[in-house]
């Protein structure tokens, strides 16, 4: 999707500057070309080998280094080079000293140069990021007409917990692939998209739950969001990161789930069910803590709302539903049978067989089933890759 795209990522002193290697090497899978200029003191978090390395290309921190002929680094042509420039991390001083005219450096003299878009990604401690100068520096960044990627919330290196970190680079990717990608094919539609696990409560300090990580219905929300779609996102309860732009339902119950999902659908496009939903919850759930005895515990248990079943029947003409189905036997047979039963336009199959497929992995393989008979399969790739497949199948369902 960045095919042919020019793009210098700029890599400032923080200890967050090992997530730029992630998007570096993000950047280019997806076919940028890029140059990474890194500041003085970015070196003393990472070493320019691992950049240069992924790059194909030198990395560049002043204006002489690597030139021993004595020719120098042009920060002009540097600039003019990129169809967008991208620090990411930026830390506070580096803000500063762009937001008040400074060029004391490489890094700068080629900002102050560039004629393409900036998008600054901040990353500094949650102190840093709320003082007044920080605030202010931001404000009159944008006003320049850059973008600003904004942090997200969590533990911080100091150990406070806050507004700081550094976006995740697959965040930070899917709104560099949204800048090169105005025209987009789900724009105007409204998509729901459910994730992660549910718990289901035996007592107040136990559950019944399962290993999904959420990592593939949280990449697929954001492929659609990159599409142009206006995502709500059921997640249960997982501690993946989410990008800026999708409202998050957070649950933690199957029972919860269903209710998300059947209020949110009625207003809906489309409904992707990627959550790992329980089967099953126990039928009585203990006020206390069960006290362990010498007697085995038994538990009954109860089916949970089938959230499918339900959106399929309340489905409307112009309404989508994709499924997901995880076998360990029949696989194919099932997967039609399961389509057929939900009324779903697409069957997504996840299988366990494939070798780098796993709970938690940042990988996956499936096979797509249509309604119409039609099925594609498609070997292991990231999770995002395959986000970004079947979030275009979804889009050629409205063509």
């Amino acid at each position: 999707m960045l095919k042919g795209k020019k793009i210098v990522l700029a890599v400032t002193g923080s200890i967050s500057a090992y997530k730029s290697l992630f998007l570096l090497r993000l950047l280019v899978k997806e076919g940028a070309e890029v140059k990474v200029i890194m500041s003085k003191s970015a070196h003393d978090f990472i070493q320019p080998l691992s950049f240069s390395t992924l790059s194909k290309h030198p990395v560049y921190s002043d204006f002489t280094e690597n030139n021993l002929n004595g020719v120098w680094n042009n920060h002009v042509e540097m600039a003019l080079w990129a169809d967008l420039i991208l620090i990411a991390p930026c830390t506070a001083n580096t803000l500063a000293k762009y937001a008040s005219g400074m060029c004391d450096s490489y890094l700068l003299a080629v900002l102050m140069s560039a004629q393409c878009p900036l998008f600054f990604a901040p990353a500094m401690d949650h102190d840093m990021m709320e003082h007044a100068g920080t605030q202010e520096n931001l404000k009159r960044i944008e006003e320049m007409g850059c973008t600003i990627l904004a942090p997200g919330f969590g533990e911080l290196a100091s150990g406070l917990i806050g507004k700081g970190r550094l976006s995740e680079p697959e965040e930070i990717l899917g709104v560099v692939v949204s800048h090169f990608n105005p025209n987009q094919r789900l724009k105007g539609k409204k998509a729901l998209v459910n994730a992660g696990p549910t718990y289901e409560a035996i007592d107040p300090v136990r559950f019944i739950g399962n290993r999904s990580s959420g990592k593939m219905g949280i990449a697929i929300a954001q492929a659609l969001h990159v599409l142009g779609a206006e995502v709500t996102l059921v997640l249960g309860p997982v501690h993946e990161s989410i990008p800026d732009g999708i409202k998050i339902i957070r649950i933690e119950s199957a029972r919860e789930m269903y209710e998300a999902c059947t209020r949110e659908f009625q207003q809906t496009d489309v409904a992707v069910l990627a959550a790992a939903v329980a089967d099953y919850r126990p039928t009585n759930v203990s006020a206390e803590k069960i006290k362990k005895k010498d007697s085995p515990l038994e538990l009954r248990l109860e089916e949970t709302e089938d959230i499918a079943a339900a959106l399929g029947k309340s489905k409307k003409t112009n309404q989508k539903l994709i499924c997901f189905a995880l076998e360990t036997e029949n696989e194919e047979a099932h997967a039609i049978a399961k389509m057929s039963r939900k009324n779903a336009d697409i069957l997504i199959l996840n299988s366990l067989r494939t070798a780098g497929v796993y709970f938690g992995s940042d990988n996956n393989a499936i096979t797509l089933f249509h309604s119409n008979g039609s099925k594609k399969e498609i070997s292991l790739k990231s999770k995002t890759e395959i986000a970004q497949i079947i979030s275009n199948e979804i889009a050629d369902l409205f063509q």
